[in-house]
């Protein structure tokens, strides 16, 4: 069943679209629907302000904590089954924890995630797992599902390794194509993505809660190699939160975007033009201006599009 976002976003995640978000932002209100999904960072791997940086945009971030932008990641809650999870494992994820807990008791302060999926071993996918060692958290047996293929890497290199074997960390090998269930409400699919697999295999997710549905692609070289196509996988969710790394290709000077191959904005945007309702940009580089352009955001807004913003929440059920 078609659900187009306006209709979907409690009113103060709406207002957060007209807002910078902040490094470390509260929790969202009270909302609709038990079971959902929160945006908990939008940017690149290398968040804002990037190192290297001295574009007006890290520059203010610098002086300015309340301009920071956390790394993309998704948190999906539910208060149902008491559960919490994250997709991916960010440089940014201790903040994002707070976020996710604020309002909740944890039974196990070593475990205050119910569990971790894994996208793929870029920085800004995985490498947050390193808080969980002995140097910091010492977890307990944290739940991390991933494919086969990324287990092994995280198996077979250190700092990742240590973790499996101190058992702060417990691996749980999900395979691309089949369903798994988190809650009795909440559960994922793995979709095979192609992208730059230097360390391991890439997926997406498609995530069902009781009467809703998400796709989350945060990476992918282009549209056009994959084995499937977008508009039909956008189509069979109610939001798709997708790769807007690069507005336009020019983005890197000196330096060609060939290296880092993502779709563009505009690309995605022509693609999906009758799908708009249903999509939102994530995953945004710091050069990117839908950061800080409100023209251009403005304008994908009119199209029917929607730029991810810092505590947005995608309910995964109807409000009764």
């Amino acid at each position: 069943m078609r659900r187009d976002i306006p209709s979907l976003l409690f009113a103060g995640a709406c207002l957060s679209l007209l807002m910078a978000a902040p490094a470390t932002p509260a929790a969202p209100a009270a909302v609709p629907t038990p079971v959902r999904a929160v945006v908990l960072g939008v940017t690149q791997d290398g968040g804002v302000p990037h190192i290297g940086c001295q574009q007006a945009l890290c520059v203010r971030a610098r002086r300015d904590p309340s301009r920071r932008q956390r790394v993309a990641c998704l948190g999906l809650i539910d208060d149902r089954a008491g559960q919490r999870f994250l997709i991916d494992a960010t440089p940014d994820m201790a903040s994002q924890l707070e976020s996710l807990n604020t309002g909740r008791a944890l039974a196990d302060p070593r475990r205050p995630v119910d569990g971790i999926l894994l996208t793929h071993a870029h920085i800004g996918h995985y490498t947050g797992l390193m808080y969980f060692g002995r140097e910091a958290l010492g977890a307990h047996a944290v739940p991390v599902y991933t494919t086969t293929h990324m287990a092994a890497f995280l198996r077979a290199n250190g700092p990742w390794s240590q973790l499996v074997a101190l058992g702060q960390i417990e691996l749980r090998e999900i395979e691309p194509g089949r369903e798994t269930v988190l809650t009795p409400s909440l559960a994922f699919t793995p979709v095979r993505v192609p992208h730059r697999d230097e360390l391991s295999d890439t997926v997406g997710y498609v995530v069902r809660g009781p009467t809703g549905a998400l796709l989350y692609v945060p990476d992918i070289d282009k549209w056009e190699k994959w084995d499937r196509r977008v508009e039909g996988e956008v189509a069979r969710v109610g939001t798709a939160l997708l790769d807007g790394t690069f507005f336009s290709a020019d983005e890197l000077p000196g330096r060609s975007i060939d290296e880092v191959p993502h779709p563009l904005v505009s690309e995605t945007a022509a693609r999906l033009g009758e799908l708009s309702s249903r999509v939102v940009f994530i995953h945004l580089n710091h050069t990117n201006p839908l950061l800080w352009d409100d023209r251009l955001r403005r304008d994908l807004r009119g199209r029917g599009f929607t730029v991810a913003t810092d505590g947005l929440v995608i309910p995964l059920e109807r409000a009764r």
